[in-house]
């Protein structure tokens, strides 16, 4: 009983990698066609969402046929569970990424904007979501803490675009929707930035029992 239940382990958390590498790539796109103005690149991010939802509901169906079947108790319960949560949190990653590669098929890409700034936002955000699937999988409590810590530099991304397009708008005003534009995108990868935030968070719980604000 306890090898098949091993066993499902074993693929829940290859999913669980399956999906985080997703979400990177779907990230990695987004600068891409934000950056370069690709647009093609849009279609493929899309396809990435689409993959991400059916392996939402692929690893839910899988986690709950191992609660009903296995009746896992402690750790092993505390590892499925944390993975019903975290498979949200990168389906909203996929959701996100999509929505700025909506964003990138309509906006001006000929605006006076050096997308430094954002470029590098967004892979901060990928080393968070890729650390927070990481320390999942090696149940590492301290690689899920310094995921949290991280937080604090793609907030402090956003504050620097946000600024950037206020002198952006004070030395064009004409490109107030493209200043919007690009706020919305950075706010979006932001929102990544908060989803890998969670899934580390149930990191820590899966291996200590706690969740955030409670004392080790």
């Amino acid at each position: 009983m306890r090898t098949k239940f091993d066993e499902q382990l074993a693929t829940l958390n290859h999913s669980l990698i399956h999906m985080g590498s997703i979400c990177e790539k779907a990230i990695v796109l987004t600068a891409k066609a934000l950056v370069s103005g690709e647009i093609d690149l849009v279609q493929q991010i899309g396809a990435l969402s689409g993959e991400l939802d059916q392996m939402e509901r692929s690893v839910e169906t899988l986690c709950l046929k191992m609660l009903l079947q296995q009746q896992p108790v402690a750790g092993d319960l505390r590892h499925i569970s944390a993975a019903l949560k975290m498979i949200t949190d990168m389906e909203r990653i996929g959701d996100q990424a999509e929505d700025i590669g909506e964003i990138v098929t309509v906006m001006n890409h000929n605006m006076c904007y050096d997308f430094t700034l954002i470029d590098e936002m967004a892979k901060a955000t990928i080393r968070m979501v890729t650390g927070s699937v990481d320390a999942f999988v090696q149940q590492d409590v301290e690689q899920a803490k310094q995921v949290v810590d991280s937080d604090d530099i793609v907030d402090d991304y956003f504050l620097k675009v946000k600024s950037s397009l206020i002198e952006m708008l004070t030395k064009n005003p004409e490109e107030g929707q493209d200043a919007l534009d690009l706020l919305m995108i950075a706010k979006y990868f932001e929102r990544m930035g908060d989803h890998a935030v969670n899934i580390a968070e149930w990191v820590v719980f899966s291996v200590t029992g706690l969740h955030k604000g409670e004392a080790l």
